[in-house]
């Protein structure tokens, strides 16, 4: 009788661990399998945009759900590279067409972080958000003279004329700094035209203002660069009713921030590749990048 009880107890036991060892699971993972009901999806871009896979992903799972009926986009960003930013501008684009989206953002939402908004049905700033700053920039150094005072010789060899374009070996040529000029011209022009569309302002009202200057959220509704100024929670129960919810929708976030078990216990996350708040920048890349400090 008493083994019996005993196994029984294991039994018992084994399956309360279990259990508890997948709900633990989920919370470390960041999944929201018990949340039930309608719901609005929040994707938190935050921090200089360097790398668009998280959320792509995030994008693609809140697209798969049916419980999402509306999408609120929160932009924290300063922006960051040209192609992360447009990857996620698109994706954002494509969702439109099966859930309303809206974007807010918080303390600052410009250059990258403003073109992705560009993607959303509505914007919602604070009167004193930071936003604007439709530009790029491409930044480079150089140690020539450096290398010099050193007295070191440096030899390169390449294939064609602008194979080493922006090395910090040597200086510009006025030759090069026209062909850099003309790719960010371009990519401005790309720029404009996503806030001429998304916005519905006509192309020449934008170069008005697309010289890289920033402005308040104040300033920027009375440019129709934002429609609303008002809080996350404002952009939430909008989104709610634009998604035909009923009453107060569940919240849900993204992405969803993953940890081991002694990340999770000491409630510590992982650096976003920043010193000093600025993106390393480990090769050439045009930025949709504000250079106001973001720390």
């Amino acid at each position: 009788m008493r083994t019996f009880l005993f196994a029984v107890i294991v039994v018992i036991l084994m399956a309360f661990a279990f259990i508890a060892g997948i709900g633990l699971g989920l919370v470390i993972s960041g999944e929201d399998t018990f949340t039930g009901g309608e719901r609005v999806a929040v994707l938190e871009v935050d921090g200089v945009i360097l790398d668009s896979q998280p959320y792509l992903e995030s994008l693609s799972k809140i697209k798969k759900d049916d419980r999402i009926k509306a999408v609120v986009l929160r932009i924290d960003s300063p922006g960051g590279a040209v192609g992360p930013s447009q990857e996620i501008y698109s994706e954002i684009k494509k969702l439109r067409e099966k859930k309303p989206v809206i974007a807010t953002m918080g303390s600052v939402g410009a250059s990258g972080g403003y073109y992705i908004a560009c993607a959303a049905e509505k914007i919602f700033a604070n009167p004193g958000t930071i936003t604007g700053s439709i530009g790029v920039i491409a930044e480079f150094a150089s140690y020539e003279q450096l290398l010099k005072w050193a007295k070191v010789d440096v030899e390169v060899i390449k294939s064609g004329e602008f194979k080493d374009v922006g090395s910090p070996l040597r200086q510009m040529t006025d030759t090069e700094r026209k062909y850099i000029q003309n790719l960010i011209d371009d990519v401005h022009s790309q720029f404009k035209h996503a806030v001429s569309e998304g916005r519905g302002i006509d192309l020449k009202d934008v170069d008005k203002i697309a010289d890289g200057r920033v402005f308040t959220g104040e300033q920027a509704k009375n440019l129709k660069l934002v429609d609303e100024l008002g809080s996350i929670s404002d952009a939430i129960r909008l989104a709610g009713t634009m998604g035909g919810i009923k009453g107060e929708p569940n919240v849900v976030y993204y992405p969803k921030k993953k940890a081991t078990l002694l990340d999770f216990l000491l409630s510590k996350f992982e650096s976003h590749g920043l010193i000093g708040g600025f993106p390393i920048k480990e090769r050439f890349g045009l930025f949709y990048l504000t250079n106001l400090a973001t720390n």
